[in-house]
C-alpha cells in the first residue's frame, strides 16, 4: 500500500511539472526592487525602511495578480509617479526636504537568498528608487515574482503576493 501511494505521489509530481504552464525556478525572470537611502546617516537609513514599508504596502495590490515578467515591468513603469508620491509622502512626513526618483534599470546584484530561492550574482532588471542623492546603503527584494519582506527587523516574516510564486514554491 505504501509503495502504491509513493508511486501515485511521484506520478502526481511529474504530471504537475510536465503540464503546469510556468517556468522552472531556474528559468524565472526576476524583477527586483532596490531602494537607495540618501546617505548612511542613521536618520536617512531609518527613513529608508519607512519608505520601504510604505512602498511594499502600496505595491501589493498593484502587483498581486501579475503573471509575467514583461507585465510586471510595464505596470511598475506606469506607476513611477505613484511610487514616488508614496515615497515622497513618507519623506515629507518625517521632515525631509529631498524627494525620490523611480526608474527601471538593469543593474548588478550580488548573490542573495530569499527563503529557499537563491539569486546568483549578476545583472537584473530592477525598480530603482533613489531617496535624495541615493548614495547611502540600500535595501532590495523581488518585485516579480512578487514577494517582499514586510518587517525590517525580521527577515523571516515574508508575505507572498503572487500566485505564480505560490505555485513555484509548492513544487520545490
Amino acid at each position: 500500500m505504501k509503495y502504491l501511494i509513493g508511486i501515485l505521489s511521484a506520478i502526481g509530481i511529474v504530471a504537475i511539472l510536465l503540464f503546469c504552464p510556468f517556468k522552472t525556478t531556474t528559468e524565472v525572470e526576476y524583477l527586483r526592487i532596490h531602494i537607495r537611502a540618501n546617505s548612511n546617516s542613521t536618520i536617512d537609513q531609518n527613513v529608508k525602511y519607512e519608505v520601504k514599508d510604505a512602498i511594499v504596502e502600496a505595491l501589493i495590490p498593484i502587483l498581486s495578480e501579475i503573471t509575467t515578467f514583461e507585465e510586471a515591468k510595464e505596470v511598475v513603469a506606469e506607476n513611477f509617479t505613484f511610487i514616488e508620491k508614496v515615497a515622497d509622502g513618507v519623506l515629507k512626513e518625517n521632515g525631509f526636504t529631498y524627494s525620490s526618483n523611480a526608474k527601471l534599470a538593469n543593474e548588478y546584484f550580488p548573490t542573495r537568498t530569499y527563503e529557499n530561492v537563491t539569486l546568483e550574482e549578476g545583472y537584473y532588471d530592477a525598480l530603482i528608487l533613489e531617496l535624495g542623492s541615493g548614495e547611502g546603503n540600500n535595501w532590495w527584494c523581488i518585485v516579480f515574482p512578487a514577494f517582499c519582506f514586510t518587517k525590517t527587523e525580521n527577515s523571516d516574516n515574508i508575505v507572498y503576493i503572487s500566485k505564480i510564486w505560490e505555485i513555484i514554491n509548492s513544487v520545490i
